[in-house]
């Protein structure tokens, strides 16, 4: 695997000041360093669409920080991370902006009109471990379209070739990360 994005400095600081367990820094590790690349290269292919590069990282960086008061949500299904996470984020100073990719990471599709960056955010949480969303990559595709003009067909075909990009890898992403303790 090649060498991983590092989180942020400030986002390090809290998972320990948190207590955060090795497996939940490694699956926010992860999710992190997919979402630098689809920034990369969403920038590389649409440079006319406007989104908010660091809060992409930063969303997908704290995404599932709500997990240290829900560490049972670590191994199984759980939506009480979410809440807890844009809570956690809020009373260390982190902007309602920005601490919100606790909660929309999962629930983009119940915000009426998610912003790209909540969209942005769920896909590297989705395509970071070989899945993919059909309605996701769909409301992504829309907000291309809308945003740069360019033909349904052509947004659609390269979209998917990132997804294969992306995704080849999953498999060695999360054998690393079930590596690391709960």
């Amino acid at each position: 695997m090649e060498p991983l994005a590092p989180l942020p400095s400030a986002v390090r600081a809290l998972l320990r000041h948190s207590g955060a367990r090795p497996r939940l820094v490694a699956h926010l590790t992860l999710v992190h360093d997919v979402a630098c690349h689809i920034v990369d290269r969403f920038a590389a292919v649409w440079p006319k669409l406007s989104f908010d590069h660091d809060a992409v990282r930063y969303g997908a960086a704290t995404h599932d920080i709500g997990k240290v008061a829900h560490p049972e949500e670590l191994r199984q299904p759980g939506h009480l991370h979410e809440d807890a996470g844009e809570r956690l984020l809020r009373d260390h100073g982190v902007s309602a902006e920005r601490a919100r990719f606790a909660r929309t990471h999962a629930q983009w599709a119940d915000d009426g009109e998610p912003w790209m960056e909540d969209l942005l955010v769920a896909l590297a949480d989705t395509w970071w471990r070989g899945k993919r969303d059909v309605a996701l990559e769909e409301a992504i595709c829309r907000h291309i379209m809308a945003h740069t003009g360019e033909p349904t067909w052509r947004v659609f075909a390269m979209l998917d070739d990132i997804a294969a990009e992306v995704t080849a890898d999953a498999d060695v992403r999360l054998a690393w990360q079930n590596r690391r303790q709960a």
